[in-house]
């Protein structure tokens, strides 16, 4: 059944947003467009559609990279690096990026999705390693740790909350916060510290990027059989405000609320950006196209080898080790035309639900389903301001969020930029946190333009009064299977554990693999594939 506007509005935003006084006549923008990804030809894969290329229509390279995402060009880069040059990376959308990449205007550039990076630590070399090709890296501290040059962090101020009808600055709420509500927060606070001192008998930290190096012991996975809030209220914290916090923070990062998310993945969050117990979190680097800036670099190193438009449609490999290519088979998704690759290896970079209807034969040879691989939906939406909206409270931040609404607010692409005053371009996100995910897909799927962006405009009036008078263009992005979720059990979970390891020739890398859709984890993947790859090369 269609929504009506009163009903979008409930369905999304809840009631709240109707007694928060939105525009009973509302007001869309002149303009505006409505992107996603190219659902229609997986849909028509999920339903079988296989066709065969020509004998002319086939392509011999060493390897095939499924998946121009932030993990299948990290695989690209290290195969790059390593002197490896016979590649090609496959990516179904005309723009590579995958949730990073980013869009443009006359105003500025934005992110479509993932709009930052934290500084990493110093175990993290690889990742610093390619923060120096980018030149965002001043110089290295005694212990590894990168200097960050001051333009590419995230400038001041960097967030607010929207609460009791006012700006503050920072994300919790200390408006009206009784004593007992900020002795919790302190508490919670020496809590994390305790897990970010924490180090088990080999050395490693209980919670690190990339996940591969957390500690395995029982003391620390077993928080993935509670849910965060679970957790909350195991150490007897009741405080409303503490319980929003972090149940934003699970929302934000990973689209799920507090009572879904695994208890490990949300003390993830907290502690494994702490250098040390007591410090702030790492600062973030970030652009105004978000991740994109990161995109946009390893989509250069691959080159012409990056094949967007490119459906990849089956991956088929002889039933022996070593007897034959493995052959990748796909289709241009508009004229429909098929081709093939017969390749040495493939790195699968994308998403573990696929495997089972892209590479033949693979859920009897490796035994592995992909049950607990469950992926949140999202929509991003772009506003361009003709002016800033007026206001009142701590001025406008990079990162803006409103108390009490379902969505995640906003981030502004121009502040990086230095300008605060004028027209500029707000990315608003919204994560489907609902339980019946194939529903709620559904119900994205079918919405039109002007529900998604009256949903947006009802949503950031609450705060703004005036933003729809203010907004000239609204784009938006709808996201079905945007980022793994990390349930609880799921970190421990068979699935996730034996995901990583090869199937023959065909070797893995994604964020799923690791539950947790962070840049770092795609490029850690994508690393540990390409040398997988590279040490086979050289044995062969």
């Amino acid at each position: 059944m269609r929504l009506n506007r009163r009903e979008m509005i409930v369905a999304m935003l809840g009631a709240q947003a109707l007694l928060a006084g939105c525009s009973a006549s509302p007001q869309l923008p002149p303009a505006g467009e409505l992107f996603g990804q190219s659902f229609e030809i997986g849909h028509r894969l999920r339903d079988g559609f296989r066709p065969q290329p020509d004998q002319s229509a086939w392509r011999e390279v060493q390897v095939v990279i499924v998946g121009g995402g932030a993990a299948g060009l990290a695989a690209a880069r290290q195969l790059h690096q390593a002197g490896c040059a016979d590649f090609v990376v496959l990516e179904l959308e005309p723009v590579a990026g995958g949730t990073s990449r980013s869009g443009q205007c006359d105003l500025s550039a934005y992110p479509w999705a993932a709009h930052y990076v934290p500084v990493p630590l110093p175990h993290n070399q690889p990742l610093i390693a390619l923060l120096q090709e980018l030149g965002v890296v001043e110089s290295l501290a005694d212990d590894g740790s990168p200097v960050i040059r001051e333009e590419f962090l995230c400038r001041e101020p960097e967030e607010r909350v929207f609460f009791q009808k006012e700006w503050i600055e920072g994300l919790y709420p200390v408006t009206g916060a009784s004593p007992e509500d900020l002795a919790e927060l302190a508490a919670f606070r020496r809590e994390i510290d305790r897990w970010a001192a924490w180090r088990d008998a080999a050395g490693h930290r209980a919670f690190a990027i990339p996940t591969r190096l957390c500690s395995d012991d029982p003391e620390v996975t077993r928080l993935d059989q509670l849910s965060m809030a679970e957790w909350l209220r195991q150490q007897g914290w009741t405080s409303a405000r503490l319980h929003w916090v972090v149940d934003y923070s699970c929302r934000d990062d990973y689209g799920l609320p507090a009572e879904r998310t695994s208890a490990w993945a949300g003390l993830l969050y907290f502690a494994a950006r702490l250098k040390m117990p007591g410090d702030e979190h790492q600062p973030f680097i970030t652009w105004p196209e978000g991740n994109g800036h990161l995109i946009a670099h390893l989509a250069a190193l691959a080159g012409p080898r990056l094949q967007t438009g490119f459906a990849v449609t089956q991956i088929r490999q002889a039933a022996k080790p070593g007897g034959g290519p493995v052959e990748v088979l796909g289709v241009n998704p508009v004229s429909l035309a098929a081709s093939g690759f017969k390749a040495r290896h493939v790195i699968f970079a994308a998403p573990q639900f696929l495997a089972t209807r892209l590479v033949e034969g693979f859920s009897n040879r490796t035994a592995r389903k992909v049950d607990d691989f469950q992926y949140g939906s999202w929509f991003v939406a772009n506003l361009q301001l003709r002016d800033r909206p007026r206001e009142s409270g701590f001025p406008l931040c990079w990162d803006n969020v409103i108390h009490g609404s379902r969505s995640l607010g906003y981030v502004v692409a121009t502040h990086q930029s230095g300008r605060d005053h004028g027209p500029t371009v707000l990315t608003w996100y919204y994560p489907f946190c609902e339980a019946d995910i194939h529903g709620i897909r559904e119900q994205l799927l079918q919405a039109t333009w002007a529900d998604l962006a009256d949903v947006v405009l009802t949503d950031l009036e609450a705060a703004h009064p005036d933003i729809r008078s203010l907004t000239t263009r609204l784009d938006i992005f709808r996201w079905g299977h945007a980022m793994i979720q990390p349930r609880q059990g799921f970190h421990t979970s068979s699935q996730r554990l034996a995901a990583s390891l090869p199937d023959g020739r065909i070797h893995f890398a994604n964020t799923d693999l690791s539950g947790i859709a962070l840049f770092e984890e795609a490029f850690d993947h994508g690393c540990r594939a390409a040398d997988e790859v590279l040490a086979q090369l050289s044995n062969s």
